[in-house]
């Protein structure tokens, strides 16, 4: 058995062979643009693995060096996808990772913090055979000061992580519990699926900050420092308009809290027409001495609603979204990289969508900071579970809060919803506790954000707490779309069924703007496409092109009429392994002309 000590060697060996230029390590953008700080250094790219199917390793101490990894796996990728290296779907409950790390020489006086992006679906985390913590939550970060962990150059980091694949009270979104995958589900994610970094500190740091930024020009910070100070401590915030400084505050605080205020007259706006950011920085000190410093950007904008269409800063907007799965073929969900990413949303632009829907899945930082700096509108949303009850709410509830935390300062997001498609609440109709849940979440988002919409169940069996009626509806025929909705109003009590009722018994339509949060799905596999051969679409596959693209047309031509809509999410931008009704092949290939997309999309207005 191999000692702890006698491993240190060993590990400062190992270092020295996986030091990686910046350039070298995969995925070398700053994880989280949202709250930058310059000292950090990425600790993606190889670490040591090993799977763990007998569950053995806290009894034979495998965190303090009593077991050699066999493996190696590329961080952040999942070990069931190909860029990890491992590439294996089959069921593996329990598994851990090890690197060596090395801290800076100028961090040396410095506090340093350790952080996840995201681990799926619970860690345990230890350094130099000490225990840092544990954390529940698959799609949310997490972080720990590891300053008194450290010794010297030699730094073992492991991490167990169990991630129970036929588990359904866990919040586990598309990820099938099944071997294979099938219909709407797809390959699961276990394990490092989003950055893992380290960043230097003073003594005391931020550990956020939230903006409420309106047309009329008012930030509001409300943050919070990592621990009450012994002393009271300053916070100055600049706010930039490129290089000029704009606005500057300062608050002094003897607690954990952090308030102030910044007002730009005559302040340029975000939108979708022209996303304009201000840069903020943060300073947090104590007397002359600087204690960290902290980088992130705001956008003015104030949303709502008039005459049934989505308002941004009081202009209409009629809201056209693209379903997006967020998966690619060789790292399931996570983005391989900021080219990816654009890539994405340059089709998702040039078709003529203004937003997407990121259906099923927390989605990545950089991939909303791409949102932000592109003016595209996201839904935000969330992995939902299978099953209801007390752990599921527990564990749903911790991980939807992490996530408005997270993604709170992010202009594109206009749309909060937690729950699709009953999705955790499958008795909703009939259970009065799973309603009172699906009344709360939306209750509870709104305390948390009163500055976007929130929807209570997206598709269907809907309460009277919602700000957008979301309607999935499959319907092939355009013009049965518009005879179906084309008589509701404001004024209306109930809104027609679609497969299941929209609204749950007893309650009543509570004249919130129709929202037809997804439709189409119509499946089309261009020649020469390698798709599994269980391929299937929402409506039955179309066998050319100009079958889909006139099935597609005529549904756009019945929602035209439908001036009863706020806006619509055609379901969906890509294939996802077996489902085959993207608008782009798996591989990021238009299977339609873009341009033919966008004059449907320029119909709705």
């Amino acid at each position: 058995m191999l000692s702890y000590k006698r491993a240190l060697p060993l590990f400062s060996a190992i270092l020295m062979a996986c030091a990686v230029s910046a350039a070298e390590i995969p995925r070398p953008e700053f994880p989280e643009p949202q709250f930058e700080r310059a000292e950090w250094m990425s600790l993606n790219g190889q670490w040591t693995f090993t799977f763990d199917d007998r569950d053995a390793g806290l009894q034979q101490s495998w965190q303090l060096g009593q077991h050699a990894f066999s493996r190696h796996i590329t961080v952040p990728y999942c070990f069931e996808s190909k860029l990890s290296g491992i590439a294996d779907t089959s069921f593996h409950p329990v598994f851990w990772y090890e690197r060596a790390i090395q801290i800076p020489a100028n961090w040396k006086n410095r506090h340093v913090l350790l952080h996840f992006g995201a681990v799926d679906y619970r860690a345990w985390v230890w350094l130099n055979g000490q225990f840092l913590g544990r954390h529940e939550g698959g799609g949310i970060p997490f972080s720990f000061d590891i300053t008194r962990q450290l010794r010297g150059s030699n730094n073992r980091l492991v991490l167990r992580v169990e991630d129970p694949p036929t588990d359904l009270s866990i919040p586990r979104g598309k990820q099938y519990w099944k071997p294979k995958s099938a219909s709407i589900f797809y390959t699961r994610t276990s394990g490092i699926w989003q950055p893992v970094w380290l960043e230097a500190t003073g003594p005391h740091h931020l550990d956020y900050v939230h903006v409420q930024a309106g047309q009329d020009g008012v930030a509001e910070f409300h943050g919070a420092i990592d621990s009450i100070p012994e002393q009271p401590l300053t916070v100055s915030i600049d706010l930039l308009d490129g290089t000029a400084v704009v606005g500057h505050t300062e608050a002094h605080t003897t607690e954990d809290r952090v308030d102030a205020k910044i007002s730009v007259a005559n302040p340029k706006l975000w939108s979708p027409d022209d996303p304009h950011l201000y840069t903020v920085r943060y300073k947090l000190a104590n007397g002359a001495q600087t204690l960290d410093q902290v980088e992130s950007y705001i956008g003015f904008r104030t949303i709502g609603f008039t005459d049934d269409r989505a308002t941004i800063n009081g202009k209409p907007y009629y809201l056209k979204f693209l379903l997006d799965q967020g998966y690619w073929p060789d790292s399931i969900l996570t983005p391989p990289s900021d080219a990816a990413i654009n890539k994405d949303i340059d089709y998702i632009l040039k078709m003529g969508f203004n937003g997407v829907r990121k259906h099923q899945k927390i989605a990545d930082p950089r991939f909303l900071y791409w949102a932000d700096k592109r003016g595209l509108l996201v839904s935000g949303e969330i992995a939902d579970a299978q099953e209801f009850n007390e752990d599921i709410v527990r564990r749903f509830t911790s991980e939807w809060v992490g996530e408005v935390k997270r993604d709170f300062n992010h202009p594109s997001i206009v749309i909060w919803n937690a729950i699709n498609e009953s999705w955790g609440v499958p008795n909703v109709d009939l259970d009065r506790q799973q309603q009172a849940y699906l009344k709360e979440l939306y209750w509870l988002t709104h305390t948390l954000d009163r500055t976007r919409f929130t929807i209570d169940n997206e598709g269907w069996q809907h309460t009277n707490d919602t700000d957008l009626f979301a309607i999935h509806d499959y319907e092939k025929s355009g013009e049965k779309l518009y005879e179906k909705y084309k008589d509701v109003t404001p004024e209306s009590t109930t809104v027609p069924k679609n497969g299941r009722e929209a609204l749950i018994a007893g309650y009543k339509y509570n004249g919130s703007p129709l929202y037809l949060s997804e439709f189409g799905g119509i499946a089309y596999i261009p020649p020469g496409t390698e798709v599994p051969a269980e391929s299937w679409g929402y409506s039955g596959v179309e066998k050319t092109q100009q079958d889909a693209m006139a099935r597609l047309t005529q549904l756009y031509q019945g929602i035209a009429k439908l001036h009863n809509f706020a806006g619509i999410c055609y379901t969906q931008l890509t294939d996802v392994e077996q489902e085959v009704n993207g608008l782009l092949t798996y591989h990021r290939q238009p299977k339609y002309d873009v341009e033919k997309i966008k004059e449907l999309n320029d119909m709705l207005h």
